[in-house]
């Protein structure tokens, strides 16, 4: 076996072993805390409400277990099993080297994963969200969401695939350059018509008609200076009970969303306050500053998979006979994340970060008691458990734990 297949099998090993460990520890530490809610949050979540919380967290972590087994077996059988080589000699009975190929290989495999990945979107859909009593979804809303999403990839995937691949194999030397600077401007296409073309493919957008909320929250918007083409609430309760609200677009295509399920548990200075924070996210441009450093990280990428492609060890050792720039994306895809995992920490600190900076923000221009009170009707609401393991907390939230973010909102 070629150093680097040994080496690869030491990540995938590490990657595995230390995901389905955090799982276990999350697990044990969730079920210990069980029985009583911490005193901080005595007063305003019952204990059925906790132990609600509780088995919810489990019941996702005992499936997220099962899929990093899958994903560790799955991975080995593309790679050493042959199946990935099998894959192209599918494609390349019917079609000459090129770009067709090339597509049609890239089709296959997402095909494949998608196919292998519908069980656990399922079970996750119609058994743990029905039995905490958060699926509002049909099984025929479900395929047909599922058909509108492969659509999409069809319609905006296979073109942009198409162009990287032709980057790749006439661009030159500097090939990676050119796709990346496609990338991000693929990147910025997409948020641009989100908004106004894709979101209301799955949900029904409308103006918000609460006089009194939609007065306040302008009212919010210009002590902030922010300006927005529309407050729309969307039809969340179709699908989930559970709440959110989010900004979308940029520019003169730039809207706030909010979910009727959010709408319905808040009353309107926790919907501010709520909103404020949300404000505070693109006061302190820590989207930009998320999407800045995704372009650079994708950058460094694409440079590393360029100088990849050009090593025949890079595809044999993963047991590929034939190599070719559409298999090297592929291999490049299912190997990276291996390596990268450790370092999923750094990205989450960062994420943690910025949600205190815009609760710092929200409660220079709102209710500080208002946020606090929000967050934890939005903790009971959706059943988000307020004893992570501090270990998996750091690998996986992107935001604080519920302790040490209620506890800076009281404080101020």
């Amino acid at each position: 076996m070629h150093a680097f297949g040994i080496v690869f099998l030491a990540a995938l090993a590490l990657a595995t072993v230390t995901r389905l460990w955090l799982a276990a520890r999350h697990l044990a530490y969730v079920r210990a805390h069980r029985r009583s809610v911490p005193a901080e949050f005595a007063s305003e979540v019952g204990l059925e409400a906790h132990q609600k919380a509780a088995d919810y967290t489990c019941a996702k972590t005992r499936l997220a277990l099962l899929e990093v087994i899958t994903d560790a077996v799955i991975l080995l059988a593309l790679t050493f099993g042959g199946v990935l080589q099998w894959l192209h000699n599918v494609s390349a009975a019917g079609l000459a080297d090129g770009i067709g190929r090339g597509l049609l290989l890239l089709a296959l495999v997402g095909a494949l994963m998608t196919l292998l990945d519908l069980p656990f979107g399922l079970y996750r859909t119609f058994v743990i969200e029905q039995r905490f009593g958060f699926n509002k979804m049909t099984p025929a809303m479900y395929f047909l969401d599922f058909a509108k999403a492969m659509l999409l990839a069809l319609v905006f995937g296979l073109p942009l695939a198409a162009v990287v691949l032709w980057l790749m194999a006439t661009a030159g030397d500097y090939w990676w350059l050119y796709a990346w600077l496609t990338w991000v401007g693929f990147n910025v296409f997409t948020i641009a018509i989100y908004p106004t073309w894709i979101a209301p493919l799955f949900n029904k957008f409308s103006p918000m008609h609460d006089a009194e909320l939609k007065e306040r929250v302008e009212r919010l918007l210009a002590r902030c200076g922010f300006k927005v083409k529309g407050l729309m609430v969307m039809d969340g309760s179709r699908r989930s009970t559970h709440g959110n609200a989010y900004f979308t677009g940029f520019g003169a295509s730039k809207r706030i969303v909010f979910f009727d399920t959010l709408l319905a548990r808040l009353n309107p200075g926790e919907v501010e306050a709520v909103l404020a924070h949300e404000l505070g996210h693109f006061r302190l441009r820590h989207v930009v500053k998320r999407m800045a450093w995704m372009a650079a990280a994708s950058l460094g990428f694409l440079w590393l998979l360029g100088w990849l492609m050009q090593q025949p060890w890079f595809f044999h050792a993963l047991n590929v006979q034939s190599p070719s720039t559409a298999m090297a994306l592929v291999l490049f895809a299912f190997v990276l994340p291996q390596f990268t995992f450790l370092l999923q920490p750094i990205g989450a600190m960062v994420s943690r970060r910025h949600e205190f900076e815009a609760d710092e923000y929200a409660t220079r221009h709102a209710s500080a008691r208002d946020l606090a009170s929000a967050l934890i009707k939005l903790y009971r609401e959706n059943a988000s458990t307020l004893t992570p393991d501090p270990l998996h907390s750091a690998f996986y939230d992107s935001h604080p734990p519920a302790i040490a973010r209620i506890a800076r909102l009281q404080k101020t």
